[in-house]
């Protein structure tokens, strides 16, 4: 249970600077390290297909409004800090492949559910439901308030690409619109 006070900390720690800091690409990527910590909270609490896509949704958030700030806001040098961009690079790279090592290796054998309700889900599923299609009645009875927070957390990602990505206005005829106001 700590774990999630210490996440819940971390995220609170990322929104605040996420709205304080003043360099707009610093913003986007303070508020992904909060989608972050939410789909580990996720994890936690034993909801692995919600934090799926809570992450696919935050990691393509973080592109589209990387994207869009990489032309507004970054004064980018090519020189200067390469040794430390290597740096932080192969230390990323070395703790995913570290945690990714983890986690393989503690996955059940194939054929082994990972957890106890799998295996109550198979043997009671069809009597307690009365569903033919099993898959459909887990993710309808069983699973139902999990698959209404997927589908919140897929329509709210819809509806702020759609925020993100509108035109200002409409283009009259005729007229050209310069790169700048795009």
């Amino acid at each position: 249970m700590i774990e999630l006070y210490i996440l819940l900390i971390f995220m609170i720690i990322g929104a605040i600077i996420a709205i304080q800091v003043k360099d707009l690409l610093s913003s986007v990527v303070a508020v992904g390290a909060v989608g972050l910590g939410l789909s580990i909270v996720f994890l936690i609490l034993k909801a692995p297909d919600v934090a799926i896509t809570q992450l696919v949704v935050e990691i393509l958030a973080l592109i589209i409004l990387i994207r869009a700030t990489l032309k507004k806001d970054l004064p980018f040098s090519p020189t200067g800090r390469w040794f430390l961009n290597t740096l932080i690079a192969i230390v990323f790279v070395g703790t995913f492949l570290t945690v990714a090592c983890k986690a393989i290796t503690d996955l059940p054998q194939f054929g082994y559910p990972a957890m106890r309700v799998a295996k109550i889900y198979l043997e009671k599923g069809l009597p307690m439901t009365g569903a033919t299609n099993l898959v459909s009645s887990v993710i309808l009875d069983f699973r139902a308030y999990d698959t209404l927070g997927e589908a919140t957390v897929l329509f709210t990602a819809v509806i702020g690409v759609l925020t993100l990505v509108r035109k200002v206005g409409r283009k009259k005829e005729g007229k050209t619109i310069k790169e700048e106001d795009e």
